[in-house]
């Protein structure tokens, strides 16, 4: 990505973009100020391991990133100021909470609990309540499910079919949304 002060970043959805630490400069911040964003570690070893997703007001350190650098992928269209100054707002920092509350659900015992503990996460910081569902304004793949429940994808495909079954889980024809049962999210393990 070019390194252009404080130039707004327009993303389309499904679209990423490598951060390379080697060429920024300045005030070593990004923020975002519309849409959703997963950001993972491009490095051939971790496989994209997922770090964090990001929403609007959240920042992404650039002047802390591995050797490698770190990708930010679109899951909304997305737009984000390239360098701005750091918050240091209570010490929050949203990537390492995100990495915190992933790594979290890994450590529960089973890929039930870990898949339903994700989509509780997900719904409670980047979805809201519609009526009778809950809504998460996108989609993951079952391949990214699996990886961020640490199954494979064949099990988060078996697991989702299950939830769909029982209509806890529906996603709408045309739509780039999931819909959850509030009883399933709020019966989560890990619920906050």
């Amino acid at each position: 990505m070019p390194n252009e002060s404080s130039d707004k970043v327009r993303l389309s959805t499904g679209q990423s973009i490598l951060l390379d630490p080697t060429s920024r400069t300045g005030k070593g911040c990004l923020e975002v100020t519309e849409g959703i964003a997963r950001v993972y570690c491009p490095c051939e070893e971790t496989e994209g391991m997922t770090l964090a997703f990001l929403q609007s007001g959240d920042q992404l350190r650039t002047d802390r990133l591995c050797s490698e650098g770190v990708c930010v992928e679109a899951l909304t269209p997305l737009q984000f100021f390239n360098d701005v100054e750091a918050s240091e707002e209570h010490g929050f920092d949203a990537v390492n909470e995100w990495t915190l509350q992933l790594l979290r659900i890994r450590h529960l015992g089973s890929a039930e609990q870990r898949l339903q503990a994700l989509l509780a996460l997900l719904v409670n910081r980047l979805g809201r309540r519609c009526g009778d569902w809950c809504d998460l304004p996108f989609r993951l793949t079952h391949e990214r499910i699996g990886e961020l429940i640490g199954s494979t994808r064949v099990t988060s495909t078996r697991l989702i079919s299950r939830l769909r079954t029982a209509d806890l889980l529906n996603s709408p024809t045309g739509e780039p949304k999931l819909r959850l049962s509030p009883t399933f999210i709020e019966s989560a393990p890990l619920a906050a």
